[in-house]
């Protein structure tokens, strides 16, 4: 199912988007992850990914926002994004899940060549429980993420649908 907000924004719902998965966790940290991409079948990578999450005993993916389709910004010559937010918990350190989430980018063959470049899977640190960081490699909450619809949309209906 779709639902068409303007006529450059579609939510799509699909069975594992929105899902809500784990009702509770024992892990320490909550995460909000941002997902997106716009290489190849993203949809299907997206599923491949929660899957990985889910089978992943580092991970209690809690629940999953539907999927919004969306104009790229920065460089603009490339195909509409496909984004989502993923809401885990985990008690691995804010570094170390950093790292777990650019080695998930890798095996699925996310390749940096310029700032806001296509891309097959990105995946953005949105919040980490209540930390604040802001290092060289690494701000969260993610910078500017209030003023991105790729994640304020998700985060809404997440919120409208009591997922959140």
């Amino acid at each position: 199912m779709r639902q068409r907000l303007t006529d450059k924004l579609t939510l799509f719902f699909k069975p594992n988007f929105p899902r809500k998965i784990v009702k509770s966790s024992n892990k320490k940290y909550e995460v909000t992850i941002g997902i997106g991409g716009n290489i190849g079948n993203v949809k299907r990578r997206f599923d491949k990914l929660l899957l990985a999450l889910v089978q992943n005993g580092k991970f209690d993916v809690i629940k999953t926002s539907p999927l919004l389709k969306n104009p790229p910004f920065g460089f603009l010559n490339q195909d509409d994004f496909i984004n989502g937010i993923v809401v885990l918990k985990t008690n691995l350190s804010v570094n170390c899940f950093f790292k777990s989430m650019q080695r998930l980018e890798n095996r699925y063959g996310r390749k940096r060549s310029f700032q806001d470049a296509p891309r097959t899977l990105d995946i953005d640190i949105i919040f980490f429980d209540n930390k604040k960081i802001n290092t060289k490699k690494l701000i969260i909450p993610h910078i500017d993420w209030a003023n991105r619809e790729s994640v304020t949309i998700p985060l809404k209906h997440m919120q409208n649908k009591k997922l959140l």
